[in-house]
Parts: structure tokens; C-alpha cells; sequence
């Protein structure tokens, strides 16, 4: 239901969040059931529910947006196949979705639905686009590390292919490439690509260089934590570059939340599109903090990647800056401030001993006009200036009705004597209403756009007869006409043509018009009812691979890791496109001098990074100047790690391998990852044994494991090195890459960090995978291919791991025995599964 030329997209958790989005003017609301989609710690919407929901944003022009945006497990392909055909059923408008089968399945099975590629497909450039179009979507979600020139660039190549693109505007921001992260994952088990992030990058860290066994100095302990994003000031920026779609974050936030933000963005969006300036006052941007805040930034969009856009001191909510206490005395602080406090506001103070909250009572100011604030519990500690914000205001409080908002409605009532009493109404257009409220205007214009040729309620009652005794009045019946209150409906203009000396029940008045208004509701919600399902055909079987015998692989960052791991006897040699070039190799880790006595030897098979966008504007790529698709070439091997890379590997030609950042979590991914040209798969590292054995059967393609070697947690935009002082961003001479690096939690463990040539920051587990013990359990579960991960590895430790690798597959071969586990390492999630 696309009714407006850019549409605002607002989130829901709940049935109160999609009124509050719906009565702050969102164009489309997004949601997500009980199962498969990435915020399950929210309400969310069952079945039933979603059928409720559906009807009252149909009613008022409103899209529903379903997330199915998680991985897959191999025994859930049925179930969320199954899950999206009864959502479509009860009147989904569409689907964001993550796993590449589930979307390709979508567009075989139910073409009528509208499929979105969720943001953690992680599209960021243009083999990005075309690779959607051929998964058969009709938008985009596009990844947030994108510049507003890139987005033009992208908006206007997906239109050439007939995609939308949609952005996110406001909320908080993932340090991580959405779709990439595994620190929750690894670390507690709760993956975030199946809904269950636990946050870990809002926790304290502490970067240590290890070389100096030191700790580095921080503006604070918060180092993975972005500032929320707002783009409130460049909303006619992101309309012009051609975004189809803005949308806020928060499913997991309160009403209150999605009613502000959407209120303003409603009006930021409603000024761009009339070109009018100067939309968006300092009352609306503090609106925007009071709602909820870590401090704002525009951060990529304007190509920022620096300690501006991250909030290192504070990984929540700091609310609206009120002042400073000016005085404490007798048990009270006393604070002049600008901003009008009300009772029941939740007061947030920043002493040097903590932070301690009050909720206000009445509201109590002195002769000074200062507002007197009552100190108790850890408030005590409040001494004169320190901070204090508002982190919940009163007066924002949402008072949730399911009537609201109302559709405008115009009607016309006849009253012939001796003819059906007639009534018919039609939503009101703008021009009907002009100078009413933003969110009536917004109803009016989406049903206006949804019906372009009209659409009305008319009903019939008996005929009217002349009046026994006394005639009704004009007014008795518009009175009567209009009482509406327990409907959705509001009247606007209401013409009557009626006869003199009519007389007429006021049953009969009310009777007809809750007829006609039953009709016109089942008009305006009809695109969602009676939907039928086609009948879906099995997809044709691939042929099953058959791999000629089992390699041992190793990816290296240097010549020498590689040197040793070939004579170790690996098989498959990965090196990073991004350690090809010259100066950039580095040893565990650290660029190194060293590592340039020698080239790499031949046959090595170049991974392309997660991260690839274009060379325009500020992306790193054009700064850097550094084309990492030189090392590609028809008939040749490669490794790709994001869609976009599977997509341009099939155009060169490429002999493409798959690896384990793009999802592959289910048959159904398997086999478009095999219709895309792969001839060899690394699946997903939070796929349990069991899960393996049954993605395994009869696979189109050879499979691999990560079997030896640290786990890489993240990927980020945000160099992790930054955080330590000012960083003039030549990546190529910066001295800090010379040096080990750790992120240090509360518990001890140490995280490696690992920042590329592009800048970018490369997170690992702070514990080593080892699951060369397992060689047995995986060879019958029909993997053939084994991965060491010697980025953070010297030669010397890349030849025993590859040596260990390949003694385990001998042992296992020869005599199905197991070699021992090693100490101090994890088998990451082959024994347990994620939540």
C-alpha cells in the first residue's frame, strides 16, 4: 500500500507503539511476531494480533511491515515459510528479511508480497543492488555506514533495476555492520541474528596496548558505544538523493518514544516535500532528547567514523539537559532552567559519585524562579553544578486510544419523503480540510493516494415519511448524523438534502449510518481480507555435491604465515584482498616490516572484505584509493563475504567460494548461494553439529568450517583505535597498527583488535576456537572442508595449527579416533546452540 512519495516507516513493539506510530503520521509501521524476527525481547504481535493491527492502519492508509529479519535453522524453513504465508493472510503489506533463502522462497512462493532486504543483508554498494534484484526484492534496507553520496548512487541504481531504497533516519546505532556481529553470540550465547541480542558492545572496556602492557587513556569506558543517530536537519537531503522510504529504530522503545519522534519527523519530511525551510525548531530537537538520547550524531551519513560519533562516557539514555544545580541546601538542590518541568518528571543527576534519580512532585520554585528539587536517597550526594537531565517526561506521557487518529470523513445525508432514507461517506482530501492537524492531513493524503478513483460507504433505509406530529429539525439530524465518538470515524463536512415536515426516528438515523460506515470500512481495509494463498510447488532439487576429498584450509595475512602453512601441508591457502597490497601485510595482527621479505606464494585465493563500498565521496575506498577487485578474474578462485561480493564474483566469472559473514544457516540459502556459482560454502559458526549434519544432506556444494583459530566478533566503520587520542586517519603510516591491541572487559578477558588498511576495526573472541577434536563428528557429517584462521597468528603458530588440522583429518580418516581438545580454547557453538 504505497501512498506517499517518501514514506515514513515507524516501529512497533507492541499494539500501543503502532497507535502511537500511526497517531504521530507514520506512513508504514514495522513489526514483528512472536518468532524470526530481530528484536524478540519486544511485545511483539501474534497472528491474531497482526490481523488486528493490520485492519486499523489499513483503515487509515497505513502499511504493515513484518520482520522476518533473523537466520534460519535448517528445521525452521517449513515453520517460517508457513509463518509468512498466514502473516501475508492476515494482511501484511510486506516482509523484511535477512536469510537469502527465505527471501528467494518468498519471491518464488508469494510474489504478490512485497519482499524488503533487511539492513542486515549488509547492502552498501552496487553489486549489492543487483544482487537483491535478483533475489526478487522490491526494497532495500541499506546498510547504515553508507554517505549521503553513496545513498544518491545507490537510490538511483536501484531504481534502474525497479527497487526502493529505505534508510534508517533516527535511533540507535549498531557499532557493528549489522548482520556481522557474534560478540553476544559467542560470548553468552544470545545471538543478535536471531533476535536475542544482549548488547555487549554497551559495556565497559578498557584498550590495552599489549606490547606495553598498558592500558591507553579514553574520553571513557564505554569504547563499542555510537551516539544515536538523528537526521532530523537533513531530511530534504535524504529526499533529494531519492530514499523511498526513512525509517526510525525502536521496536524495543515505549509509545511515548515512537509518538515524539514520529510527531517530528512527520513535520521534518512534510517541509521537505513542500520544499519549504526552517521546518524544525530547538523545541522539536529537545522533543527528539526528551524521547530518548546517548547524545545525537548524523555520524556516516555526512561521513563521519571518528570519537564524535560515539558515546564513550554513557551507553544509555542521558535524556535533555536541564542546567547545573545552582545551590544545595536544607535537603534540596535548586536548578534554573529553561525548560518547564512538570510532576512526574524523572530527573537524571550526574555527581562525581555516580548518578542518582528523583521523580519530581509538585512542581515548587523560589522567589529566584528556580525550581526546588528534594534530595533523598543517592541524590543526597548532590552537590552545586553538578549536571541534571530529564530523562522522562511527564507530559509526553502517550494516552493510548484505539479510535486515534480518526479518519476525516465528508458525508452527505438525503431525506426525501417517500424515497430511502440515503447516506453515503467518503475520508475527506486535503482540500476538504485544510489548516487541520498534521496527522489528519497525513490520513487524508495516504487514503486519498490509496484511492485514487474514490472510494465510499453508501446504505439505504426505509423510506422516510412525512411527519405526525412534529417535524425534525435540520440540526436533529446533523446532531444525530454526527455522533461518531465510539467509531474511528471524525465528520468534517456533512451536507444534508432533506425535505420539509420529514419526520424520522433518530434508530433509524443511526441504524443507516453505522450501515454505510461498515461498508466504507470494509472498503478501506478490504486490500487485507480474503486473501488467498496460491499453492506453492517444491523448488527442483540441486544436484548434490560430491567433494573429491577433504581440505584443510588457512587463512593468512602475510607471506610468511602462508609459506609455512603450504609447508605444513594446507591445502587451501585465503588471504584478505586487503593484505595483497603492498605494505599490508601484517603479522598477528600488526603491520610488520618483516612480512615483506617475500611474496605470497602462488594459487593463494583472495577474501573479499565484508566491507567493499564504492569509491565516491569520503568512503575509504576513494580516500585510500585501493581496488581490492584487481585480484579477481574470470576462472579464478575467490572468497566472498557479503551478497554483493557473491554477486560480483558471478558477473567476473569468478570460481566463487562463499564464506561464513554471509549467513548460510539452512538448505534453502545453500541452494541460492549454489545458484549464484558457489562451489564451496563456509557455513555459519552458529550452526550447532546436528544442524550441520542436516544442512549437510545433499548439499548442491562442498562445506567448510572454521576448525581452528580466533573467532572474529565484529567488523566496524568506527576504528576501535581511536578511542586512545586524535587520529589524523592515514591508515598506511598509522603507528598504532604496529602495536598489539585488546579490548579489556569486566571479567578479564582480553579481545583482540585488529584495524585493516581501510581503517576499519576487526574484533576477535577473546577465547580461541578449537574443534580439531570433533574431526570425526564433522567428516560423517559430510564437511570436507577445514579452516585454521591465522590472522592472529606469527609462522611459527600458523604451521603447528595447520600441522594439528591436518593430523586430526588423518587420524579421523584412518581410524575414526579423535585427537585431544586443547586447553583454554571454546568449540564455540557446535555444542550449544544459540538463542
Amino acid at each position: 500500500m504505497k501512498t506517499n512519495q517518501v514514506e515514513l516507516l515507524a516501529p512497533a513493539g507492541n499494539m500501543a507503539a503502532l497507535h502511537a506510530a500511526v497517531a504521530g503520521g507514520a506512513d508504514a509501521v514495522y513489526l514483528g511476531l512472536e518468532t524470526f524476527n530481530a528484536r524478540r525481547g519486544a511485545d511483539n504481535f501474534t497472528l491474531e494480533t497482526l490481523r488486528e493491527a493490520c485492519d486499523f492502519a489499513h483503515l487509515r492508509g497505513v502499511s504493515i511491515y513484518v520482520t522476518m529479519n533473523t537466520i534460519i535453522l535448517p528445521d525452521e524453513v517449513g515453520e517460517a515459510l508457513e509463518c509468512v504465508r498466514q502473516a501475508y493472510r492476515a494482511g501484511a503489506d510486506g516482509f523484511i528479511v535477512q536469510d537469502i533463502g527465505l527471501a528467494a522462497e518468498i519471491s518464488r512462493t508469494l510474489p504478490e508480497a512485497s519482499l524488503h532486504l533487511s539492513t542486515q543483508m549488509n547492502t552498501h554498494n552496487l553489486a549489492g543492488v543487483r544482487a537483491a534484484a535478483r533475489l526478487g526484492a522490491e526494497r532495500i534496507t541499506l546498510a547504515r555506514e553508507v554517505s549521503l553520496d553513496e545513498i544518491a548512487l545507490l537510490c538511483a541504481a536501484a531504481a534502474e533495476e525497479g527497487m526502493e531504497v529505505e534508510v534508517f533516519a533516527h535511533g540507535a546505532l549498531c557499532v557493528c555492520y549489522s548482520g556481522q556481529c557474534f560478540m553476544s553470540s559467542m560470548i553468552g550465547g544470545r545471538s543478535a541474528n536471531r533476535g536475542m541480542c544482549a548488547q555487549a558492545c554497551r559495556l565497559p572496556y578498557e584498550l590495552q596496548n599489549k606490547a606495553l602492557q598498558k592500558s591507553l587513556p579514553s574520553p571513557g569506558d564505554h569504547l563499542l558505544s555510537p551516539q544515536d543517530l538523528c537526521t532530523v536537519d537533513r531530511v530534504d537531503d535524504l529526499v533529494a538523493a531519492g530514499v523511498a522510504s526513512l525509517k526510525i529504530e525502536g521496536r524495543m522503545k515505549s509509545p511515548e518514544y515512537v509518538f515524539a519522534v514520529t510527531s517530528v519527523y512527520r513535520k521534518a519530511l512534510d517541509a521537505a516535500l513542500a520544499k519549504e525551510n526552517a521546518a524544525i525548531t530547538d523545541a522539536d530537537r529537545d522533543r527528539l532528547t526528551d524521547a530518548f538520547s546517548r547524545g545525537f550524531t548524523t555520524a556516516y551519513l555526512d561521513g563521519k567514523r571518528g570519537n564524535d560519533i560515539m558515546s564513550y562516557q554513557r551507553p544509555n539514555n542521558r535524556g535533555l539537559f536541564l542546567g547545573r544545580v545552582d545551590e544545595v541546601r536544607d535537603g534540596a538542590a535548586y536548578l534554573k532552567s529553561a525548560h518547564a518541568l512538570a510532576e512526574g518528571d524523572v530527573l537524571e543527576f550526574w555527581t562525581r559519585k555516580g548518578n542518582g534519580t528523583l521523580t519530581l512532585g509538585p512542581v515548587r520554585t523560589d522567589k529566584k524562579g528556580r525550581y526546588h528539587l528534594p534530595l533523598e536517597g543517592k541524590t543526597r550526594t548532590v552537590k552545586a553544578g553538578d549536571r541534571v537531565f530529564r530523562v522522562r517526561s511527564a507530559e509526553a506521557a502517550f494516552e493510548d486510544d484505539a479510535r486515534e487518529p480518526r479518519v476525516p470523513l465528508v458525508g452527505t445525508a438525503t431525506l426525501h419523503i417517500g424515497e430511502p432514507l440515503r447516506m453515503e461517506f467518503r475520508p475527506a482530501a486535503e482540500a476538504d480540510i485544510e489548516g487541520a492537524p498534521r496527522t489528519t492531513l497525513a490520513v487524508a493524503r495516504r487514503l486519498q493516494a490509496a484511492f485514487p478513483d474514490g472510494v465510499s460507504g453508501v446504505a439505504e433505509g426505509a423510506p422516510v415519511e412525512a411527519a405526525r406530529t412534529r417535524a425534525v429539525s435540520f440540526d436533529d439530524v446533523a446532531a444525530h448524523i454526527d455522533r461518531l465518538g465510539n467509531t474511528p470515524y471524525q465528520l468534517v463536512n456533512l451536507t444534508i438534502d432533506m425535505d420539509d415536515g420529514v419526520g424520522i426516528g433518530f434508530s433509524a438515523l443511526h441504524g443507516v449510518r453505522a450501515a454505510a460506515l461498515d461498508v466504507l470500512t470494509e472498503a478501506l481495509t478490504a486490500e487485507g481480507h480474503g486473501r488467498t494463498l496460491p499453492r506453492t510447488t517444491p523448488r527442483e532439487p540441486l544436484p548434490a555435491a560430491r567433494p573429491t576429498g577433504c581440505r584443510v584450509a588457512v587463512t593468512v595475512t602475510n607471506p610468511a604465515c602462508a609459506r609455512a602453512a603450504k609447508r605444513a601441508g594446507a591445502h587451501l591457502i585465503y588471504v584478505p584482498a586487503l593484505n595483497y597490497r603492498r605494505g599490508e601485510a601484517v603479522i598477528a595482527g600488526q603491520k610488520n616490516a618483516a612480512a615483506e621479505q617475500a611474496g605470497y606464494p602462488k594459487g593463494c585465493i583472495p577474501i573479499m572484505p565484508v566491507a567493499d563500498h564504492e569509491a565516491i565521496g569520503g568512503a575509504r575506498e576513494a580516500v585510500v584509493d585501493a581496488d581490492v577487485w584487481k585480484y579477481a578474474a574470470e576462472g579464478k578462485p575467490l572468497l566472498a563475504e557479503s551478497l554483493g561480493a557473491m554477486e560480483r564474483a558471478s558477473e567476473e566469472g569468478a570460481l566463487l567460494d562463499v564464506g561464513s559473514h554471509v549467513p548460510i544457516t539452512n538448505g534453502l540459502s545453500l541452494a541460492v548461494a549454489s545458484e549464484f556459482g558457489a562451489a564451496r560454502v563456509w557455513l555459519s559458526p552458529e550452526l550447532t553439529l546436528r544442524q550441520i549434519e542436516e544442512v549437510a544432506k545433499d548439499a548442491p556444494v562442498e562445506l567448510g568450517v572454521l576448525l581452528i583459530g580466533a573467532q572474529e566478533l565484529m567488523v566496524t566503520e568506527h576504528c576501535m583505535l581511536m578511542s586512545q587520542g586524535p587520529c589524523d586517519e592515514n591508515c598506511a603510516e598509522c603507528p598504532r597498527r604496529k602495536s598489539p591491541h585488546v579490548l579489556k572487559d569486566r571479567k578479564g578477558y582480553e579481545f583482540p583488535v585488529v584495524t585493516d588498511a581501510m581503517g576499519r576495526s576487526h574484533l576477535y573472541n577473546a577465547v580461541e576456537l578449537d574443534i580439531a577434536s570433533s574431526m570425526p563428528e564433522l567428516l560423517a557429517a559430510g564437511i570436507s572442508s577445514y579452516m585454521v584462521d591465522a590472522t592472529l597468528m606469527n609462522a611459527e603458530e600458523t604451521a603447528h595449527a595447520v600441522g594439528r588440522a591436518i593430523r586430526a583429518l588423518h587420524v579421523a580418516q584412518n581410524d575414526g579416533n579423535a585427537i585431544a581438545k586443547m586447553p583454554n580454547t571454546t568449540s564455540g557453538h557446535l555444542y550449544r546452540g544459540v538463542s
